[in-house]
């Protein structure tokens, strides 16, 4: 139906007569001659339609915005060169035009930047724009170049089931109810991660898949219902193993796919020093701020909401400096106050400081009266405070502190244009295995409950869980998480303590996970792996904040999928067949 694509003619084909087909991205119509930019995915040309060709110029006055046309043509040289096109030393005379689909009444303009429900409720619309077909591309040659990679390393790309069990990996289970067997349900994956384990135990050694997922939970810019990671798994391997090969692969595929050179070696951190320094287990290194442990300083002043978490063992007091904050102003200051109380604080403490060199008479702030000169001056001196600057102070639950004081880091660092440019890898790793859930009452994975702890011992393992430390790792770029994963537990003894401490009875586990608990006694090897959240990285390539815009067919926040009009009630019948009763939702407080 065409010869060539739009944005690939060039000078090596003037005098030649070829076949675009595209849409009209512009149309100027003249006595004379008509001017039509023809798109595609792969840019625009310039075609010329003269008047003296009544039969081509008669369809040009009926073609509109984003009308879908064919065009076949000479080749020639442009009088005039148009430096901002690809294919803009050339243009097309056309011979014959032909109208393939009119477009009409459109919802809005593709040089638009409408808002994000017309987007996804018009998709094929949104999709059909220069920028997210670059977008795509981008996730498209990212796909390519790591399969090329392990490809070529020797992995064995296999395909795991979509239909499976539910496991406890952190978020609700999308369930799928079986017509077959009356009452029971599959669950979509939330990750392949114990068939990953059990292709390790069948001998397979290097495995990897391109795999979609499922997580019911709530979503954000970063977050969707259904995703996709490459996942992959390593037999006979210990943490620098995985951590060296996935590096080398992560750099390698940077390189090709969008010319970045990152770090060689990545840099590492653990996740009790990533906490500490930066109050996130992915800590944007672009921004060259640090949270300040200042507990020492304030143990003994009678401000009570510094003093009582200053000498709690599970409180912090931290302390940011923002270099320049003191141009907030008081309206700016109460929007940070209001922005940590997302994330838990009961309040923000600050001190402006106007001139350094004249002691507690240049600090302005409404705090300063409750410390001593003692305290305010160990606070200004830990920060590095200086003239013109502003100190965050957060206190309270030591998690609580460091997540809200993590986020006001960034915020201030986005407010005060802080960021450098660039790209910051690095390495997060020795996470604690558990976390204490206050309202479960009971012991939770941090990462997922196959991952292995670093004592051997079982009996130690169960004789301090809060203070044990996990064989995983997180890889981190720019602050955003585009890989996490650990080394598993390969003794059945070990895997039922863990269950054990999770809270998973021995019933409960073999219900559960028999299949791998009878797997994990016969000869199973060490093993681990690691998996990369796919549309993170794109998003991060193609540089934009949402994953949403580099996913064909995304889902709002609220999970759905405007432009099928997805989730949609079932016919009773269907339920029937399903053994499935919906029940009325109670209205009643």
């Amino acid at each position: 139906m065409r010869t060539h694509l739009c944005g690939l003619i060039d000078e090596s084909l003037v005098d030649q007569t070829v076949t675009l087909c595209g849409w009209v991205n512009t149309l100027r119509l003249q006595s004379h001659v008509a001017f039509v930019d023809l798109r595609d995915h792969e840019g625009v040309a310039q075609v010329v339609i003269e008047r003296d060709n009544a039969e081509a110029f008669a369809v040009a006055g009926e073609l509109g915005y984003e009308y879908c046309v064919r065009v076949t043509g000479q080749v020639r040289k442009r009088l005039s060169a148009n430096d901002k096109l690809k294919t803009g030393t050339v243009e097309l005379l056309a011979e014959k035009v032909e109208i393939l689909n009119a477009a009409k009444d459109l919802p809005f303009a593709l040089h638009e930047n409408p808002n994000e429900e017309m987007r996804l409720t018009y998709r094929y619309l949104d999709l059909r724009r220069p920028q997210m077909q670059h977008m795509m591309r981008t996730r498209t040659k990212l796909v390519r170049a790591l399969r090329r990679y392990l490809d070529e390393a020797e992995f064995q790309d296999i395909e795991t089931p979509i239909l499976t069990k539910a496991t406890p990996e952190g978020a609700r289970d999308y369930l799928v109810p079986s017509r077959v067997h009356a009452g029971e349900f599959y669950a979509l994956p939330q990750s392949p991660q114990l068939f990953k384990q059990i292709l390790m135990m069948a001998g397979f050694d290097r495995y990897y898949q391109i795999a979609r997922c499922f997580r019911d939970e709530d979503l954000r810019a970063d977050r969707q219902p259904e995703f996709t990671q490459l996942d992959m798994e390593f037999a006979f391997v210990e943490e620098r193993d995985v951590q060296d090969f996935v590096e080398t692969m992560i750099r390698k595929v940077f390189k090709d796919v969008v010319d970045v050179e990152l770090a060689e070696p990545f840099p590492r951190m653990t996740w009790d020093e990533a906490m500490r320094r930066f109050g996130s287990d992915k800590p944007d290194l672009r921004l060259d701020l640090e949270l300040v442990d200042v507990a020492e300083a304030l143990k003994q002043v009678e401000f009570k909401v510094f003093a009582e978490p200053a000498n709690d063992p599970h409180g912090r007091v931290a302390a940011l400096r923002a270099p320049g904050g003191a141009r907030f102003s008081r309206k700016d200051i109460d929007g940070l106050t209001q922005f940590v109380a997302k994330y838990g604080a009961k309040g923000l403490a600050w001190l402006r400081v106007d001139d350094i060199s004249k002691g507690r008479e240049g600090i302005n702030s409404p705090i300063a009266k409750f410390l001593d000169d003692t305290a305010l001056n160990a606070v200004l001196a830990a920060t590095g405070a200086q003239s013109g600057d502003m100190v965050f102070i957060g206190a309270g639950r030591w998690n609580v502190v460091s997540d809200f004081m993590g986020a006001l880091r960034l915020k201030v660092g986005k407010d005060l244009e802080l960021f450098a440019d660039g790209w910051k890898p690095l390495w997060v790793t020795d996470f604690p295995m558990f976390e204490f859930d206050e309202d479960a009452g009971r012991y939770v994975a941090l990462h997922h409950p196959f991952t292995a702890p670093k004592v051997d011992d079982v009996e130690q393992l169960a004789a301090d869980p809060g203070h044990a430390v996990s064989r995983g790792y997180d890889m981190v770029l720019n602050g955003a998480e585009i890989g996490g994963g650990s080394i598993r537990i390969h003794r059945p003894d070990m895997q039922s303590q863990v269950f054990e401490l999770l809270g998973i009875g021995a019933e409960e586990a073999e219900a559960k996970f028999g299949f791998l608990l009878k797997a994990l006694k016969l000869g199973a090897p060490p093993h681990g792996g690691i998996a990369f959240g796919i549309d993170r990285i794109a998003a991060l390539m193609a540089g934009t904040e949402s994953i949403r815009d580099v996913i064909a067919f995304p889902k709002t926040t609220s999970a759905q999928d405007l432009m099928t009009d997805a989730p949609s009630p079932v016919i009773e019948e269907t339920l029937a067949e399903l053994h499935v009763r919906v029940r009325e939702q109670d209205t009643q407080a």
